[in-house]
């Protein structure tokens, strides 16, 4: 609904510009309509009238087309767009582990949340103003939508950068590379991808999790039932409470939620990982310049060394608000991705 919300606002205004433009246009080029025809008609003249008006429409046309063209450009261009407004929206996740989470009265943080704050810094730098920042939550499902359709212009969660995805929108450069595993209940006896058999597996909606879990050799002949939670504490909750035997998601989320969950000690994750995932942040498609902005940001995090600080600061020292330890020290394709910055989708990676 938010998604389609926002689409029809973007909408409604795009037609409220587009009809200015014509009747700016038309006020430029003195189009009016031909109240003289008739009259014009009894001094043999109609013909020229009409050759006139015609030349005037078609210099309407062709005008306002360029104008349209022009603003629709702009709905693109994100430098432009919060220029203007002097505001921009950064989408954020409630529960996506060290990555971006939300500490509640509205605010967030996390290793995303906090490159996208020197993104934005740098993007105000960019605009010769101070910005004021949304924070909007996203979810699985809503984030690619909402970020097509402008409602977000930067969404700093836990999104992976795949070649379907890469259709919709863009990413920045690679900024955390995920592994994929299993978290389960300490005492279920389950340590392998084969004792899934008949067990239901909860992972949350508009996530890849389920289906690289499916595709892994190991999993062949494995029958399991998938159960959804709407967004990764509402899955890990499904765990909690019994409903679920097993909670398959990034690593690092199942690490968040097992550390901010009642009882720890209670959990654990186990098996082998199932894949690497590129993580990153999302930016609208077709936006050259703000990828640019947001890439160069990222590369001066990692020349001096401030992208590993951030990192350490969020997945190994004690995070707020109860200031719990994940100790998830940076993996080697982790650092693999920031000393050979790209933002190539996971398929890439699957074919090492």
């Amino acid at each position: 609904m938010a998604a389609f919300v926002g689409a029809s606002i973007a909408f409604d205004q795009s037609m409220l510009i587009l009809h200015g433009i014509i009747y700016t246009t038309k006020r430029l080029i003195g189009l009016s309509p031909p109240r003289e025809s008739l009259s014009r008609m009894s001094n043999g003249c109609f013909f020229e009238e009409r050759v006139r008006t015609m030349k005037k429409y078609f210099l309407t046309l062709a005008v306002t087309t360029l104008l349209v063209g022009s603003v629709f450009a702009q709905s693109n261009d994100t430098i432009a767009k919060v220029k203007a407004s002097g505001s921009i929206t950064m989408g954020v996740r409630d529960s996506s582990g060290a990555l971006s989470y939300t500490l509640g009265d509205g605010k967030y943080v996390g290793f995303h949340v906090e490159i996208c704050q020197n993104i934005i810094a740098n993007l105000e730098k960019a605009v010769g103003k101070k910005l004021e920042v949304k924070y909007t939550p996203v979810t699985s499902q809503n984030r690619i939508p909402l970020t097509e359709n402008g409602t977000v212009d930067i969404e700093c969660g836990s999104t992976t950068n795949n070649e379907a995805r890469q259709k919709q929108v863009a990413f920045a450069f690679t900024t955390y590379v995920e592994e994929v595993r299993i978290a389960v209940r300490a005492n279920s006896g389950i340590n392998t991808i084969g004792q899934l058999n008949g067990k239901n597996v909860a992972t949350t909606t508009g996530t890849t999790s389920v289906q690289l879990l499916r595709k892994n050799e190991r999993a062949t002949g494995v029958d399991f039932k998938e159960v959804f939670g709407k967004d990764h504490a509402d899955s890990f909750l499904l765990l909690e409470s019994g409903r679920a035997d097993a909670f398959v998601m990034d690593g690092q989320i199942l690490a968040g939620n097992i550390a901010n969950s009642k009882a720890p000690a209670d959990f654990k994750i186990v098996g082998e990982v199932l894949n690497v995932e590129p993580i990153a942040i999302m930016l609208r498609k077709d936006d050259p310049a703000f990828k640019k902005l947001a890439d160069d940001t990222i590369a001066g995090l990692a020349k001096s060394g401030e992208l590993a600080k951030l990192y350490d600061k969020w997945f190994v020292q004690a995070i707020p608000p109860k200031s719990i330890k994940l100790g998830l020290v940076a993996s080697e394709a982790t650092k693999g991705a920031w000393a050979n910055l790209n933002d190539k989708p996971v398929e890439a990676y699957a074919k090492k």
